[in-house]
């Protein structure tokens, strides 16, 4: 769940003293059940590095009862001892009973003593366990069985916690109050949640829960079809702000690597198996979620109200969903055929909850001395007088390029194009509410292994996609110039592949485009509302001079079209254009007629 670069001596010295002098600890759930495919310890040491280096201590070890489960529990806590990584097992009782406390107990007993478990207390010999749900156990077997101190912490509903030593909030998402989006009925947010728990547990430690986004998108392709959303849009950096001001024991962030319900904060490269997620989880990085809650780990662990002194270079870190909410994919999506196991987790089509998403680009600057920032998106451009420390905006998407850039004293610090296009279609013909997250400076490029993609075409339309990483790397400006950092770069890698074709045309929907809102966010703030409802957030609204930019068209040449997003704004083909999409695929019309 969280990733890797080099770390220094003294970085190292420094996360080690601030944990064990604050008590404050990050934890990141870990599903052992999709990476039975690890043959060594080796294969998990790019994640332990990748998130110690970012401030987390622990790894949440999820456990179901398959075979393989001791093996890779094995391979981890070897690996996390190497690299000076904690851990602990999160039992998962979506297959654990809570009629097992013996067994419970015994696997607790059996990796207990392992040099990377994670133990705290007074004398720091509690052995901490968790669970994802797990109401009814028998804590006092558990405790028996296991025959050693145990700091439980189990992920019960707030009216069981007391019998535990602390206990975990899963819903890092704004619900309501049954598993699913919100309503204008019934609206569940996650401070909510906070101030059920930290009541119920009168002065034992809480593990608070922070997550960036949800989406899942199973159909008849396996047997759990689920199909929802939880509104997420800028929950990420507003859900950081209220930990900062919450200041709980713990913070247990909401996935390293679970792909199925796009809250991975970990690599697309981290070794796992694919039951068909990878239609939605394909050039769809990261990373720099991660990136932009290091500052904040930092601040949470030193006992901070704001980020801003915690924040020592320049970043810019953007996510939107690929395409546009009015995208009709049900011809070809693969939620659309009958399913014999349809309950209260599918729904066919368009996922459950998307109206309560804002068809919107999220940008949060860190910055270490105030700036201009700009976002263009499409053709929608807007300009943000931009304050030292955090800030984040919501602007309208805007169909084509989107790019992002940061100048200071008339001199540009940060530039780069994504390397994602927003399309008004259908992305391999299914509608895909995952979020793509790019960064300033670019990252390294992050692509699905070639076993990841087993699934990939289970559910598809035949034909419109091929299961294949397709992104080049972001282009950016690089390290900050001493000058005018002259001509924009691109990163215009041709016709788009047809990995990433667009498969269906929108449904022309007549729904008017909502009226232009550039939310900015105070990020210090402690009386900022829930973040349940971004656009609820703000501060203030920009007042700040914007700009539209006209994107001129490919004029003249010879060029093969792949896919409508290429022709933005004109959604015609030019002079000197043909048409080459996918088989199948309606041609797009030419902009000088028949």
């Amino acid at each position: 769940m969280c990733g890797a670069s080099s770390h220094k001596h003294g970085a190292k010295h420094t996360h080690i003293e601030q944990r064990e002098s604050s008590g404050k600890m990050v934890f990141c759930h870990f599903m052992v059940g999709i990476v039975s495919g690890r043959t060594s310890a080796a294969d998990y040491d790019d994640d332990m590095i990748r998130a110690k280096s970012f401030g987390i201590d622990a790894f949440a070890l999820n456990i179901g009862t398959d075979t393989f489960t001791d093996q890779q529990l094995g391979y981890a806590y070897q690996s996390a001892a190497k690299n000076g990584m904690k851990l602990f097992i999160s039992f998962d009782f979506n297959w654990w009973k809570a009629s097992q406390a013996m067994d419970v107990g015994a696997k607790i007993k059996q990796f207990g003593g392992q040099p990377a478990q994670l133990k705290v207390g007074p004398n720091g010999d509690q052995v901490f366990v968790s669970s994802f749900i797990g109401d009814g156990l028998d804590l006092a077997a558990v405790r028996s069985a296991a025959g050693m101190p145990l700091f439980i912490a189990p992920n019960s509903k707030a009216s069981n916690a007391a019998a535990a030593d602390a206990a975990f909030n899963w819903m890092a998402w704004p619900s309501n109050g049954a598993n699913k989006a919100p309503t204008d009925a019934a609206n569940v947010t996650v401070a909510d949640g906070d101030e059920a728990y930290t009541k119920a547990l009168g002065g034992k430690p809480y593990m608070a829960p922070a997550s960036p986004w949800f989406f899942t998108h199973y159909g008849a392709e396996v047997s759990y079809s689920k199909n929802w959303v939880f509104p997420s849009d800028l929950l990420w950096y507003n859900r950081w702000n209220e930990i900062l001001q919450l200041a709980p024991q713990y913070v247990e962030i909401i996935t390293w690597n679970d792909y199925g319900e796009s809250h991975y904060i970990g690599p697309l490269s981290s070794p796992h198996y694919d039951d068909g997620n990878s239609k939605w989880v394909n050039d769809m990085p990261h990373n720099g979620w991660l990136d932009m809650a290091k500052p904040f780990i930092a601040a949470y662990k030193a006992g901070s109200k704001s980020v801003n002194n915690h924040i020592d270079k320049d970043q810019i870190i953007y996510w939107y969903r690929p395409s546009l909410k009015s995208a009709n994919c049900d011809s070809t999506d693969n939620t659309m055929k009958a399913v014999s196991n349809a309950g209260e987790n599918f729904f066919q089509g368009r996922p459950n909850g998307a109206d309560t998403l804002s068809d919107s680009v999220f940008v949060v600057a860190l910055l270490t001395q105030p700036g201009k920032v700009t976002v263009s998106s499409g053709n929608n451009s807007k300009t943000f007088e931009a304050q030292a420390g955090a800030n984040a905006w919501a602007v309208n998407m805007g169909v084509g390029k989107q790019t992002f850039s940061l100048t200071r004293g008339g001199k540009t610090v940060l530039k780069g194009t994504s390397s994602k296009d927003i399309s008004a279609d259908c992305i391999c013909g299914m509608y895909n509410f995952n979020a793509y997250v790019g960064t300033l400076p670019a990252g390294s490029p992050d692509a699905l292994p070639s076993d990841a993609f087993k699934g990939f075409q289970s559910g598809l339309a035949p034909g419109l996609c091929q299961p294949t990483p397709s992104l080049k790397k972001a282009a950016d400006a690089g390290p900050e110039p001493t000058g005018d950092a002259g001509p924009e770069p691109t990163d215009d890698a041709g016709p788009e592949p047809t990995g990433l074709a667009p498969a269906s045309k929108s449904s022309g929907s007549s729904t008017k485009p909502p009226v232009e809102t550039s939310i900015v966010i105070n990020p210090v703030d402690p009386s900022r509302p829930s973040s349940s409802n971004p656009a609820t957030q703000s501060s203030t609204c920009s007042t700040s001079a914007s700009t539209t930019k006209t994107t001129d068209p490919v004029i003249g040449g010879s060029k093969t079209i792949t896919a409508l997003s290429q022709l933005a704004p004109t959604n015609c083909l030019q002079k000197g254009q043909v048409w080459g999409g996918p088989p199948g695929s309606d041609p797009a019309a030419r902009c000088d007629g028949p």
